[in-house]
């Protein structure tokens, strides 16, 4: 999948709030290439608007961001954005890629 956003000129960039330590286990035991983000305080997931607050705070899935994916330019202006209300889904792959081709 990042092969093919790659392969348009444009770099693949994960940001989650787990710990950097989780971060490179999991890049190792899943072989990933792009590179893994730490949002040490969450500002970057609060910023983006994509910070799960339908659950009370305590409860084991309060604060999961959901699934997104931001097309940024190299000014940093997000020029589409993808995102499931549920942390089980994921964008559709087919539309991102049609995104970024008209980048």
């Amino acid at each position: 999948m990042s092969d093919q956003i790659e392969a348009m000129g444009i770099s693949v960039v994960a940001l989650t709030y787990d710990s950097v330590e989780l971060l490179k286990t999991v890049k190792e035991d899943q072989g990933i290439q792009f590179t893994l983000l730490h949002d040490e305080d969450v500002s970057h997931v609060n910023a983006f608007g994509v910070r799960n607050l339908d659950y009370e705070p305590g409860h084991r899935v309060y604060g999961i961001p959901y699934p997104g994916i931001f097309l940024v330019d190299p000014n940093g202006v997000i020029k589409a954005k993808f995102a499931e209300e549920r942390y089980q889904d994921r964008p559709p792959f087919e539309d991102v890629l049609e995104a970024a081709a008209k980048l």
